[in-house]
Formats: structure tokens, C-alpha cells, sequence
């Protein structure tokens, strides 16, 4: 006796079991949960391990989309609980880090400088909520290969490391709280501008990848390990200026590529 009923047609597959569908969600929950943990330690003092908890919450963030579709548990619910994850851990938890560590001590230098110190985080978040918002909707019309704006995660480990290198060296004062500041509000504004930024979907485990990919990724974990903050705040500036270099240097692509055509044209008769 067959478990299926002979209808004629092959056996319906058993359905997956309810372990695999939760486990991306799983994945979600961790960066949640790291998310949350950063503004904890953030707001107990504990800059060191923030920062630290917002690169946990950015590998998980990296995996969990990865799994579900390679465990084919992709859903609308999966979706959605991702996306508010992420707001708690690149939006809210940067930016209170940031606050915490450094944007809250403007108002010793002043009223206008504390109002500044709470508009950039606030504004911050903000610019985050939108960009994923922006992403929701244009995830599936959008180019795999890139991305418009600079993604969340990303930014949030710009802020974070800012953040991390700024308590290992402990520096302070006036004149580093203002870059703090004007970096916290760059990012954003890079966030929700359109600027393109290579997503790194191309490079697959299945696909086949260039040798130097071969050597760059274990030389930059290696880089990390000597030097997390440092080499993690580089990193994470390159990236974060690589949209704008691109777009600068398409724009002179198409202006110089106008002054070739105008040049090449033969002149009007009159």
C-alpha cells in the first residue's frame, strides 16, 4: 500500500518540515537580537562591544536571505520581519550608538550644539527607515547588481566603526564630535541618494570567480584581524565612497563622450 493516492500523476512531494521554514527567520531574529544588544551596550557605556554587535547583525543579515533561498523557505512574512529587523539594527542602533558615545556631549559646548548632536541621529534614522522602505519596493524591478543608495547594513558599519575606532584611541573634544556628527549625517544622506553601489550578488559559490577574488578575501580577513577598527572603518569609508567616485566618473564618461561626438559631427551647411 503507497502512502499516495494513485490519481494518475506522480507522488506529491512531502512537504518541507516547519524546522526549515524557521530557520531563516532564525538568522533574522540573531541580527535582531544584535541589534538590540548594541543599544544596550551602548547605553551601559560599552562602545567596544556595540560597534562589535553591529557587524554580528550585518553577517547574519547576509545570511539569512542566502539560506532562504538556497533552502527555497522564501516568504512574504520572512520579508517583512527582515526588513523591521534591520531597522532595529542598522537605524536605531547606530544611531544611538553614535549618540551615546559621543553626540550627546555636544550640549556641553553649547544649546545649538546638543540640538545638532540629537537632529543627526534622529536624521540618521530616519534616512534609514526610508532606504529600506525604497528597497521593499523596488527589490524586484531594481538590477541585481546594484544597489541605489548606500545599503543600510553598510552604513550602519561605517558609524559603528567610526564609533569603535573613536573609543580605542579615546579621542573627544569639540573638533571630533564635528566629524562625528558630519559623518553621521553623510551617511544618511548616502543612504536615500541614488548613487550605485555594487551589491557583490555576482560572486556565487555556484559561478565562477576570478583568482583574485581567491586571494583578496583571505587577505582582508587577515587585514581585520591585526586591526578590527581600523581596518573595518577603512573598509567600510571605501565602500561608502565608492558611489560617489563611480558616479563622478561615469558623469565624465558621458561629458567627454558628448565633446567626441560633437567633434567627429561634420559642420552644418548654411
Amino acid at each position: 500500500m503507497h502512502d499516495t493516492e494513485d490519481t494518475g500523476s506522480r507522488p506529491r512531494p512531502r512537504p518541507r518540515r516547519r524546522g526549515v521554514y524557521l530557520l531563516p527567520n532564525l538568522f533574522t531574529t540573531g541580527t535582531l537580537f544584535a541589534g538590540f544588544y548594541g543599544i544596550v551596550a551602548s547605553i551601559d557605556g560599552h562602545f567596544q562591544p556595540a560597534a562589535i554587535a553591529v557587524f554580528i547583525a550585518g553577517l547574519l543579515d547576509g545570511m539569512d536571505g542566502r539560506l532562504a533561498r538556497l533552502t527555497n523557505t522564501e516568504s512574504e512574512f520572512g520579508k517583512q520581519y527582515d526588513s523591521l529587523a534591520d531597522m532595529v539594527a542598522f537605524g536605531m542602533a547606530p544611531a544611538i550608538i553614535v549618540y551615546q558615545w559621543g553626540l550627546k556631549a555636544l550640549v556641553d559646548f553649547g544649546w545649538a550644539w546638543g540640538k545638532l548632536g540629537w537632529l543627526a541621529a534622529f536624521l540618521y534614522a530616519v534616512a534609514a527607515a526610508l532606504r529600506l522602505a525604497r528597497f521593499n519596493v523596488t527589490s524586484k524591478t531594481a538590477d541585481r547588481r546594484f544597489f541605489e543608495g548606500l545599503p543600510s547594513p553598510s552604513a550602519a558599519g561605517l558609524i559603528a566603526s567610526m564609533v569603535w575606532v573613536a573609543a580605542d584611541l579615546e579621542v573627544d573634544g569639540l573638533p571630533t564630535l564635528a566629524i562625528v556628527t558630519a559623518l553621521t549625517v553623510l551617511a544618511g544622506a548616502l543612504m536615500v541618494s541614488r548613487f550605485a553601489y555594487w551589491s557583490f550578488k555576482g560572486l556565487s559559490p555556484r559561478g565562477r570567480i576570478s583568482f583574485a577574488y581567491v586571494l583578496i578575501i583571505p587577505l582582508i580577513f587577515v587585514l581585520i584581524a591585526l586591526d578590527p577598527p581600523r581596518v573595518c572603518f577603512f573598509l567600510a569609508s571605501t565602500y561608502a565612497l565608492s558611489g560617489i567616485v563611480v558616479a563622478i566618473w561615469r558623469r565624465w564618461r558621458r561629458q567627454a563622450g558628448r565633446v567626441r561626438r560633437n567633434e567627429q559631427s561634420p559642420p552644418s551647411d548654411e
